[in-house]
């Protein structure tokens, strides 16, 4: 089986940044003095916190359904849409750690994101019927 090249190319940006906001929580720990298994501290570690937690979930959900546009409908656009997906959380985690109320954008943008993969993959799977 020969997995699609640019798909699996999102799909390593994807975790890559999510390992990311992982290492930051790590980081923040460090910095803050907020030992395991500690899940409040100063706003600044909460913060990387919920960035971390945000992208889990947001990542449950984008996969699969990245996944399933890609092979159901159309790869190129799920692509793209997958990398402005990685953008919109990697401005999500920026704009949060800057001030909470600037996550906004980049949660909007991963959040369209996702909707659109789910739309393209739905329609995908009634068009291979």
């Amino acid at each position: 089986m020969s997995v699609p090249a640019l798909p699996a190319v999102v799909s390593l940006a994807a975790l890559i940044a999510y390992q990311g906001t992982a290492m930051a929580v790590g980081q923040a720990r460090v910095k803050h003095k907020v030992l395991p298994p500690a899940m409040s501290g100063p706003e600044p570690f909460e913060c990387a916190l919920r960035v971390q937690q945000n992208t889990l979930e947001q990542l449950v959900f984008f996969l699969p359904v990245f996944w399933l546009a890609a092979l159901m409908s159309s790869e190129t656009w799920a692509s793209l849409l997958g990398f402005i997906w990685v953008g919109g959380r990697v401005a999500y985690g920026v704009g949060y750690r800057l001030a909470p109320n600037k996550r906004g954008p980049g949660f909007g943008i991963s959040f369209l994101c996702s909707i659109a993969l789910l739309v393209m993959a739905i329609l995908g799977a009634f068009s291979q019927r």
